[in-house]
């Protein structure tokens, strides 16, 4: 039976109950072994109401293991049953491919060894974000980083355009071990935005709502108060525009069009 097992790999959504698609509970329901990472202990649960046979992934998770390390075990966990010819589904909270490098790995891996591996989306935390905060990437544009990333490496930032920044509780975490954020690594950041967006812009603290009767969490502050909010491993950082766009002036000659026909958005707005 080697050689004719299968990976898929799903996304739960950020509200199990509510955001778990057909297509990913027929997967869970099929296969002979799940395993999963669950925001809540709730969520994974409720995966077994599916399937009894689901293994939580998150005791790889321990004290002093890098997440690396961490990583590395869950993708080896995945993979062993599926070279041994079982169907296995791996569930992972939210979107399976939007910051889940075990999910990426092991469906590369297992491709490179002729192993049948898939993804299928899920509902994820921007979604929600957009969804809650009101904001329309088509409309104003968005860049989208990882907040750590963004504030190590000389990223361009447009004013114009929705500037989102993930996992704050990672931010000066440079061992990879822990989701202990570091102060100074905040008020870095919060310099690093004021020198675009002033330190008086507002910005807003996101967390998408786990379960159908929680709200989520919508906080604005002036850039200059960042430091002194507490964040979440479910933090992400939300900066409004500072002004609208503004037009190129030689690519308008370029393509026939006048100044005063254009209006902010009018192109994503009319769309389809």
């Amino acid at each position: 039976m080697t050689g004719s097992g299968e990976l898929r790999v799903v996304g739960t959504g950020i509200r199990l109950a509510g955001q778990l698609t057909e297509e990913a509970r027929a997967l869970v329901r099929g296969s002979d072994r799940v395993f999963a990472v669950m925001a809540e202990p709730l969520a994974l649960e409720l995966l077994r109401e599916l399937n009894p046979r689901v293994s939580s992934l998150q005791v790889h998770y321990r004290g002093g293991r890098t997440r690396d390390e961490s990583y590395e075990r869950m993708v080896e966990a995945l993979l062993e049953p599926v070279r041994a010819g079982e169907r296995v589904c791996a569930a992972f909270y939210g979107h399976p491919g939007v910051f889940v490098w075990p999910a990426h790995e092991a469906v590369r891996r297992a491709r490179a060894e002729g192993l049948d591996a898939s993804m299928t989306p899920g509902i994820s935390a921007e979604d929600c974000l957009f969804a809650d905060l009101g904001w329309d990437p088509g409309v104003h544009g968005c860049q989208s980083y990882e907040a750590a990333d963004f504030l190590v490496y000389a990223r361009r930032i447009d004013p114009s355009a929705l500037l989102i920044l993930w996992q704050l509780a990672a931010l000066g975490d440079i061992s990879r071990s822990t989701f202990r954020t570091d102060p100074e690594w905040v008020r870095v950041l919060a310099d690093v935005l004021a020198e675009d967006y002033g330190e008086g812009h507002r910005v807003t603290i996101y967390e998408a709502a786990s379960f159908p009767l929680d709200e989520a969490r919508i906080e604005e502050v002036a850039l200059s108060e960042l430091s002194a909010l507490r964040f979440t491993q479910a933090s992400t950082l939300v900066v409004p525009p500072l002004r609208a766009p503004r037009a190129s002036l030689d690519r308008l000659e370029r393509l026939g069009v006048r100044k005063e026909d254009l209006v902010t958005g009018a192109f994503q707005r009319h769309r389809g």
